[in-house]
């Protein structure tokens, strides 16, 4: 699968802004300035809690954001809610709290904007695709977006292209390999442009040549990526920020390279270092 460049994906915008920003994220505005929220943020969560049906707490006042074009890992133990939080960043879930996308705060006015904005790849790629060929899967969300056929199909090639998966549009889904398709699951996201892509466990299920295209693939991807993993060796590799989330709370919001040289740190939250000190990630 050869290289992406930002011209391979399709985009509305493209922003000039850094490709690997600092690990300083620019003040929180004051009350009085809350609708000023700078360019570079591309999400904002402020304060997220979400308590299950049956009463248990998953989240508890998460805040966070993000900046365009940075990619924030998001570790922690099974239980911790990173899968809860994912599904609120685009309205799948709602909880209490605030959440930003492009300055916009994410309501039942926005959320068709906001899905467009945030890509949402799950951790099964069946959960994601449904239609008969890839083609059709790919094509759903531009053409239920009311947008005409020739676009459709620009926009599709260009997505299959990104992935790597240009000839594949006449194949059944469930005629592909796992790896594949994954590929085509971040295309369907792809084809809408967003600006942040939000992936669940993206190396679930793959051997090793298939987990090096995917973390090829992400590295290339020019938007914001927000990454919930239990790989620590991806987080290393990608992840400009982790976030440690336990029982519902961000435990630790810091740069990749001290969450991982954290080893006191990652043990009290269910998380084993990923190399031993001899070869520190």
């Amino acid at each position: 699968m050869g290289g992406l460049t930002k011209a391979a994906v399709p985009r509305e915008t493209s922003p000039d802004v850094p490709r690997r920003p600092g690990p300083d994220v620019p003040e929180r505005p004051g009350p009085d300035e809350e609708s000023e929220i700078p360019l570079s943020i591309a999400l904002r969560v402020e304060k997220l809690s979400y308590t299950y049906p049956d009463g248990v707490v998953a989240l508890h006042e998460v805040s966070f954001e993000v900046r365009e074009e940075e990619t924030v890992g998001i570790v922690g133990r099974n239980g911790a809610g990173k899968s809860t939080l994912l599904l609120h960043l685009n309205g799948v879930l709602t909880g209490t709290g605030r959440i930003e996308v492009l300055g916009q705060a994410l309501s039942p006015q926005t959320l068709a904007q906001v899905r467009r904005d945030v890509g949402l790849v799950f951790q099964n790629p069946d959960d994601q695709l449904f239609m008969p060929t890839v083609y059709e899967d790919v094509a759903f969300g531009p053409m239920n977006a009311g947008l005409g056929d020739d676009e459709v199909r620009r926009r599709v090639d260009e997505a299959l292209a990104a992935v790597g998966m240009t000839g594949f549009g006449d194949r059944p889904p469930h005629h592909l390999s796992i790896g594949q398709k994954k590929r085509v699951a971040i295309a369907t996201v792809l084809v809408m442009s967003p600006r942040v892509i939000v992936f669940d466990e993206p190396m679930g299920a793959l051997d090793p040549v298939g987990q090096e295209q995917i973390l090829q693939l992400l590295e290339a991807l020019p938007v914001a990526k927000i990454i919930a993993t239990h790989d620590l060796e991806l987080a290393r590799r990608l992840c400009d920020r982790l976030l440690v989330l336990d029982a519902g709370k961000v435990v630790a919001d810091r740069r990749a390279d001290e969450i991982l040289s954290d080893d006191e740190l990652l043990r009290a939250h269910g998380l084993r270092p990923c190399l031993p000190p001899a070869a520190r990630c």
